[in-house]
């Protein structure tokens, strides 16, 4: 069986499920639901505190953490185009070109036009922005090993594996819906000429 119909035929239960839950929940509770009982708002709040945490500690080298984003991206891969980091990093190409160019203001990248498509410019990490990553990357390691205090080294691959499966389950959730959107604009247009035929009879 195709995968893809086995992981909608999941997603879809687990939206029956989730809409059956939230219904119970507003019978019984009057739609109570403390931000303490959201998983997502104790997400958003764990990642401000890693921002805060990790911008603290990369200020100290006049990288902002939206600058941040971009040089890991970087790092791990040089010479993308501004789309493809837009992409990896999960930024809007507007919001990429201004930290770009406080980037290259800095010194940290370089912008070229790329040779086989002129429209294309290439990202480059100067030898500053290559320089700050045995800087940098361990103020990461050392905010996750602040953040995971206290939690058994055992539970540390459950817990990394539950919020992949957190992530995964949204994903596919837009994907769907998006498709759902999509079916439904291609319906409408379809049967838009029918009801124009009609309300001239």
């Amino acid at each position: 069986m195709n995968r893809r119909i086995v992981n909608n035929g999941k997603v879809m239960a687990a939206k029956a499920a989730a809409s059956k839950a939230a219904a119970s929940l507003g019978r019984n509770s009057g739609a109570d639901f403390p931000p303490d009982q959201s998983v997502g708002y104790l997400v958003r709040e764990t990642h401000r505190a890693f921002l805060r945490a990790l911008g603290g500690r990369v200020s100290r080298h006049g990288v902002s953490i939206g600058m941040w984003y971009f040089l890991r991206a970087l790092w791990e891969e040089d010479g993308l185009t501004q789309r493809e980091l837009s992409r990896r990093v999960r930024m809007m190409e507007p919001t990429t070109a201004t930290a770009l160019e406080s980037m290259e203001r800095r010194g940290l990248i370089s912008r070229t036009r790329n040779s086989q498509d002129r429209r294309k410019v290439n990202i480059r990490l100067t030898d500053r922005g290559r320089r700050l990553r045995e800087v940098l990357l361990p103020y990461a390691m050392e905010v996750n090993q602040v953040a995971l205090a206290g939690i058994s080294a055992k539970k540390i691959p459950l817990l990394r594996e539950q919020l992949d499966r957190v992530k995964r389950n949204l994903d596919a959730d837009v994907i769907q819906d998006a498709e759902f959107r999509r079916r439904d604009l291609a319906q409408a247009v379809r049967h838009a000429p029918l009801r124009e035929a009609r309300s001239k009879d």
